[in-house]
């Protein structure tokens, strides 16, 4: 570490310091400590409310404030360094002092952290005290928010405050030269949790080719051997869940290569202390059953001590010294509830699911899901946010009212406001149950209680029957009806910190229009922060309604009706028994509702092409379209522009056509719907001369859709915008409309009371 440049001086002087940020439950307090002693300075730190507070003291103290600002640890992240000379007091010695909690809180939790190669050296090595132990951790590892009950973080303030620490882990936390010094999680064998069954009969029922169910840092996940395809089978049957792909978790000593094919920028996400699932390509060695028909799949590395303790006993009981072992690693719950972290619910709901349910007693204070991340157009992005990256703040640039937004009805999140700052709840699911709505209760209330605020408004959805919409009256605060695809581009907006002259585009399944109709592939525009619907996609009929987003035969049937081909469809659809009955309705213009929709449009490609026909799970035609691009191709006069409306109806015919086989007719969607939309912005960008535009929606999960669009407005001299901070499909809707929120109160003061119109 280079030396700071500052001077020493000739006399002792004194600093009051404050230090803002993520700075609790990550070893902040001993880094000052050692910080301290070799400047040779006097002193104490402290955790309250607002972060850290400290005063140093010596000749050297203007040394020790240049190194504060430039070091850090690896945990923490430091938003504001404050200090102010105060009076010498001639104090002897530096202290860490007990928290203060006084005040209201101006701190939050920090995201849970995998398993540090230090600890992991002391999980297998027979002559330290963690040997074996399936909870190990220091400063720079383990559990933070899963665990944390209130601020500040200390632990009195956690789960672990169940467990008094023996004498031994005592001395190691009031031990200056230990990494364990004031590390809040600290436990051994002899003081801390404990697993219900040992690590061996774990190993041993996953290589017999039964599912396990093991509690792990953010609730149960439910565990079997990724190579053995009965295994997966029966996961499948038992979870009812017939296709959707699993994720795969793989041994610290396995050859990433024998189940998927991870670049280095890969590699160096999935490695990160948050231990996200990465997207990457699949590789030959796993079940057949894991992804079925997709080429990508969902990996991660061990990230906790269990983890590695099972892939190790994998190892020696399996007799394969290389370790090359894998693992479906998947959410432990119930159709459409949230995650089980609770033992007595695990052994009453997953009993049915699992062979051998492992739990331990170490009480979740707040469940998380994983986290999902992609490399999209060269850099990482969510596709659901969850442990290892909640409760971190989203910087808003400037101050403003606390607000609430509410998110939406799928993967849902909340968000609230303080100050500058922007907080988003984990990943909360989709709300279609009794449990998944208390679960969405819970963490609106403790995310408020937590940044101890009162909020003046909570933005929510404009559909009257999302459940969201319904529940952000709980607060007690007045309502702010936001349309959802000005949400969608107004969270990017927000936290990549954009001006208030944007273009956006919104591409996704579905949202409800300003004029009741289905919307889902937006033109819009924004000026002062408050954005307005300029154009969009060309409709096509919903065949059935909602119906259609999970039977894609329908769009495909939807898109020849409309192309006066009904008796050629009559034809290719005459499987499905409505086709003829939807054939006669569709002549009439009104029998349908109307959709706008990109989402449909992937459907109805993709079943006019043979790809999909029904969906058993949230986008999946698209996915298997995706995966079946291996090269783009644009349709000369694929696609039509009447004014500021993108009309793909010549595309779809192509597709309708004999002799289009899937491979080439992917390639030819793809690339001649992102030819469209590129033409469709740049003319409207050129128009209005605006060089940024914001993209955002569900369909920008799509990496062929993503990285092609972005590419092709850089080349007309346009500057992209896709999200980073949160997922781009409804994940981050609750950032767009708080931040919109927040924009009504601060350039509109009038009383707000009741439920308002939407922002248009």
């Amino acid at each position: 570490m280079p030396r700071p440049t500052a001077h020493r001086s000739a006399t002792p002087e004194r600093f009051q310091v404050r230090v803002r940020g993520a700075v609790q439950g990550v070893g902040y307090r001993p880094f000052v400590y050692a910080l301290a002693v070799r400047f040779g300075l006097s002193g104490f730190v402290l955790n309250d409310q607002e972060g850290v507070l400290l005063e140093i003291e010596g000749e050297e103290a203007e040394l020790f404030l240049a190194a504060l600002r430039l070091e850090r640890p690896a945990l923490a992240r430091v938003d504001a360094v404050e200090a102010r000379r105060i009076a010498v007091v001639h104090q002897k010695g530096f202290v860490i002092r007990p928290s203060a909690a006084t005040g209201a809180s101006r701190t939050i939790g920090v995201p849970d952290a995998a398993t540090c190669a230090l600890c992991v050296n002391d999980l297998f090595n027979p002559k330290s005290r963690f040997h074996l132990y399936p909870f190990v951790t220091c400063t720079d590892c383990g559990p933070r928010f899963t665990i944390a009950k209130a601020t500040p973080y200390d632990r009195v303030n956690t789960t672990m405050s169940e467990f008094k620490p023996c004498s031994r882990c005592s001395e190691d936390y009031a031990d200056p030269s230990n990494r364990r010094f004031h590390a809040q999680t600290i436990s051994c064998p002899a003081c801390g949790p404990r697993l219900s069954r040992p690590v061996p009969e774990i190993a041993s029922a996953l290589l017999e080719g039964k599912i396990v169910a093991l509690k792990g840092v953010g609730g149960f996940h439910l565990l079997c051997d990724a190579t053995n395809e009965e295994s997966v089978k029966r996961l499948r049957r038992q979870k009812r869940r017939p296709e959707r792909p699993f994720a795969v978790m793989i041994s610290p000593w396995a050859e990433p290569c024998l189940f998927a094919r991870p670049t280095q920028a890969h590699m160096e996400l999935l490695s990160r202390s948050a231990s996200p699932i990465v997207l990457v390509p699949k590789g030959d060695g796993l079940a057949a059953s894991v992804a079925p028909r997709l080429q990508n799949i969902g990996l991660m590395l061990a990230s906790a001590p269990i983890h590695h303790l099972v892939f190790a006993a994998l190892r020696e009981l399996g007799g394969t010294p290389t370790g090359s072992h894998a693992l479906i690693v998947t959410s432990a719950n119930l159709a459409g509830d949230p995650l089980v972290c609770e033992n007595d619910q695990a052994v009453a709901d997953l009993s049915s699911l699992a062979d051998l349910i492992v739990t331990h007693d170490r009480t979740i204070s707040q469940r998380a899901d994983d986290s999902v991340l992609a490399l999209i157009d060269g850099a990482p992005a969510f596709i659901r946010r969850g442990r290892g990256y909640a409760p971190e703040a989203i910087d808003l640039g400037e101050d403003g009212p606390p607000v609430v937004g509410a998110g939406s009805h799928l993967k849902a999140t909340v968000c609230v406001t303080r100050g500058r700052e922007a907080f988003v709840s984990q990943h909360l699911g989709d709300l279609d149950t009794p449990g998944a709505v208390r679960f969405y209760r819970e963490a609106l209330r403790r995310l408020v209680a937590d940044l101890d605020v009162k909020p003046e408004l909570v933005g929510c959805d404009r559909h009257p029957d999302h459940r969201t919409t319904v529940l952000a009256g709980d607060l007690g605060a007045p309502t702010l009806r936001v349309q959802h695809h000005m949400a969608h581009l107004a969270a990017v907006a927000a936290e990549r910190g954009l001006g208030q002259s944007l273009i956006g585009v919104a591409l996704d399944g579905y949202g409800y229009g300003l004029d009741g109709a289905a919307w889902g592939g937006e033109l819009m525009r924004s000026t002062k922060g408050r954005w307005r619907r300029v154009g969009g996609l060309s409709p096509l009929a919903l065949m059935g309604g909602e119906r259609a987003a999970r039977e894609t035969w329908r769009m495909g049937l939807s898109a020849m009706v409309a192309a006066g081909r009904g008796a050629e469809a009559g034809r290719r659809y005459e499987g499905h028994p409505l086709a003829d009955s939807l054939i006669r309705m569709g002549s009439s213009k009104t029998a349908f509702p109307l959709t706008t929709s990109m989402g449909r449009l992937f459907d109805a490609a993709a079943s006019l092409l043979g790809v999909r026909q029904e969906q058993s799970y949230e986008g999946q035609a698209a996915m298997e379209l995706e995966d079946r691009t291996s090269s783009l191709e644009v349709l000369a006069d694929g696609f039509h522009l009447h004014g500021a409306t993108l009309d793909f109806s010549p595309l779809l015919c192509e597709l309708m056509q004999e002799g289009v086989d899937a491979e080439r007719g992917a390639g030819l969607f793809h690339g001649t719907v992102i030819a469209g939309l590129a033409e469709w912005i740049g003319r409207y960008a050129d128009e209005e001369a605006v060089r940024d535009i914001v993209l955002s929606g569900g369909c920008f999960a799509n990496r062929v859709l993503a990285n092609g669009l972005a590419h092709a407005l850089r080349r007309r001299g346009l500057i992209p915008w896709l999200a980073r901070s949160l997922p781009a499909n409804d994940g981050g809707i609750a950032l767009g409309q708080a931040a919109l929120a927040r924009t009504h109160l601060l350039t509109d003061r009038r009383a707000v009371t009741g439920l308002q119109p939407a922002i248009a």
